[in-house]
């Protein structure tokens, strides 16, 4: 069974426009995943992403997206960080699946590098930021399984 979790770390003493975009994209998608009980759907996800994200002035990545985990690393469905809430597959108890919101402080445009065909930058070269989460869907909302058992959830993680 597979599992996927993604943080980010600052290095030094970051730029408070760099602290901002760590906060909403954190918030943002801790948004989406208040959506995830049985009978939502994968655009309530989304949709609380992007209102959220776009109010407060930032930009959602849609290449890439949040996907459903089990014995096969990335599957259906495709969670993605936009949408019009009530669309989409409808949520059920024991799904699986990652929510991973990658919000840009400028365009939303991205390139992939064709040196490492890995490696992913801003087409305008601006700050970015994902965070992501596993979870599972309960029979009355959610269950969190990427979360840190000792809280350290944001930047700085403790003393290290």
């Amino acid at each position: 069974w597979h599992g996927d979790t993604s943080r980010m770390y600052w290095v030094g003493n970051p730029p408070i426009k760099a602290k901002r975009l760590t906060q909403i994209t954190y918030d943002a998608m801790m948004r989406g995943i208040e959506q995830v009980k049985p009978g939502a759907t994968v655009g309530d996800i989304g949709h609380a992403i992007q209102v959220f994200a776009e109010a407060e002035g930032v930009s959602i990545v849609r290449e890439y997206c949040g996907h459903g985990l089990g014995k096969v690393f990335h599957s259906a469905p495709n969670i993605l960080h936009y949408g019009e809430a009530g669309t989409g597959a409808q949520l059920e108890e024991g799904m699986f699946f990652t929510v991973e919101p990658m919000l840009n402080a400028g365009k939303a445009g991205t390139k992939l590098s064709k040196h490492d065909g890995w490696t992913v930058t801003t087409r305008d070269r601006s700050l970015s930021c994902q965070f992501e989460h596993s979870l599972a869907v309960t029979a009355d909302g959610f269950e969190l399984f990427t979360e840190s058992p000792k809280g350290l959830h944001f930047p700085p993680y403790g003393n290290s």
